[in-house]
């Protein structure tokens, strides 16, 4: 079974994403912000991240994929970026700090299964 850990400051989002996940089987868990969910990333190992680029707690998504990336433990999962920010400056951002693929909200959980097909094939 896969893992998922998904790090997104807005409960709603990450019960949507959550809801969506569990048609497919996955070992799914959830942070709130970038410093819970580099300590969930660094104990679970995850698969895949979702991670979403706008969060409080001092550390947005671009600083964790980059923490992510630096971390030898880590280099096998895979990154999703989340953002609201569509701007192609912000999707280079997210591309430059390690991530896998960029998907802007809204998105459908069609869309969102359809990347994250694509990102662990």
């Amino acid at each position: 079974m896969r893992s998922v850990l998904i790090v997104e400051d807005q409960p709603e989002i990450r019960e949507l994403i959550r809801i969506t996940l569990e048609f497919d089987n996955y070992q799914i868990d959830e942070a709130g912000t970038g410093p819970e969910g580099l300590e969930k990333a660094a104990a679970m190992k995850p698969d895949l991240m979702l991670l979403d680029v706008m969060m409080p707690g001092g550390i947005d998504g671009v600083e964790v994929c980059k923490r992510v990336r630096a971390n030898p433990a880590l280099r096998k999962t895979k990154i999703i970026m989340l953002s609201a920010k569509s701007q192609s400056t912000d999707r280079a951002a997210g591309k430059s700090a390690g991530a896998d693929e960029y998907l802007t909200k809204p998105f459908s959980p069609l869309e969102l299964m359809e990347v994250i097909h694509r990102v662990l094939r």
